[in-house]
């Protein structure tokens, strides 16, 4: 008998990473650093920049915590992946614990929906400010604004630990190897011996609530959004706002789109590769996009990053 079909598995696990290509792995290295090193560079401007100026409109302070949850976002997954790209064993499988997997997924789980819930708050922002503009100073606040950070960060903690506790209460048994860089949903589903559908049902109803609740809600408010436009005398607003509107929904769609394909669908067209080079672009490149389609296009970032580089480039 295999002496890892226990259910329990009590040495831990195993993420194969990319060990089955070694040749590809100095290139991955080298491509990912410079990824994360942009994103980074990114996302530490924008919050430098919006930190700088003395009164903050709401639109550059749910940007500013959009780029803080990001960092934080990132920083839970791709450390460790470039570590094991760079590990000098080669064809090795890294050694990972249950409890340093539980906590990576669920700070995963739990920065990702936060960002989903954000992104959610935002497009009612901008429902706000363009359907309801006499009333936007006085219903969006900065005030407004942290509590709806700090409430969408504590609410997704909570979701998320929920999400973790359901998923390794399943029973695992056969290889402890996960087919992935870090401790993905997916790649632990794999894993379990779940004997029907009905065992699946808790993480994948979390992952609809994760995904697809605030989905609806950015929708509905590009729907209004979308009917207000239409009655929009004026085509430099109509512009200027459907302008606003499609960088937003450009981060959304990159942001859910990946996410929701691999995670909302039974385990059973799980496919452990295509999944990992799902994950790798969902957690280095499309990051590295939402400083450049949403934050950096917002006029009041731009000109506040210039008016934070001038001095530097007027000394240089």
């Amino acid at each position: 008998m295999d002496s890892h079909s226990n259910a329990t598995m009590p040495c831990g696990l195993l993420l194969q990473g990319f060990a089955e290509s070694p040749h590809l792995r100095p290139v991955l290295f080298l491509l990912l650093r410079a990824v994360h090193l942009a994103t980074l560079s990114g996302n530490l401007l924008i919050l430098v920049a919006v930190a700088s100026v003395p009164r903050r409109p709401p639109m550059p302070l749910f940007l500013c915590q959009r780029s803080a949850i990001e960092l934080c976002y990132m920083l839970a997954v791709v450390p460790c992946s470039l570590a094991q790209l760079a590990s000098p064993g080669r064809g090795r499988d890294s050694p990972i614990s249950f409890l340093g997997c539980a906590v990576q997924m669920q700070m995963f789980v739990a920065l990702g929906g936060a960002q989903c819930f954000l992104l959610a708050a935002m497009a009612c922002d901008r429902y706000v400010a363009i359907c309801h503009p006499l009333r936007y100073a006085a219903v969006v606040t900065p005030g407004l604004c942290t509590r709806l950070a700090l409430a969408c960060c504590l609410g997704e903690l909570a979701v998320s630990v929920g999400f973790t506790v359901a998923v390794f209460n399943l029973p695992f048994c056969g290889s402890r190897l996960l087919v992935h860089f870090f401790g993905d949903i997916t790649a632990l589903l794999h894993l379990a011996c779940t004997q029907s559908y009905a065992e699946e049902l808790r993480p994948l109803g979390a992952g609809l609530v994760l995904l697809l609740r605030p989905s609806v809600l950015i929708l509905a408010s590009h729907g209004a959004i979308a009917a207000a436009l239409s009655r929009l005398r004026s085509p430099h607003g109509r512009r200027k706002a459907a302008s606003t509107c499609a960088s937003h929904l450009a981060v959304t769609f990159l942001h859910h789109g990946c996410p929701t394909f691999t995670y909302v669908r039974p385990k059973a067209s799980y496919s452990p590769r295509q999944d990992r080079t799902l994950a790798l672009v969902y957690t280095n490149v499309t990051p590295l996009l939402y400083p450049l389609i949403y934050s950096l296009r917002n006029r009041k970032i731009t000109a506040t990053i210039r008016r934070v580089l001038s001095p530097r480039a007027g000394s240089v």
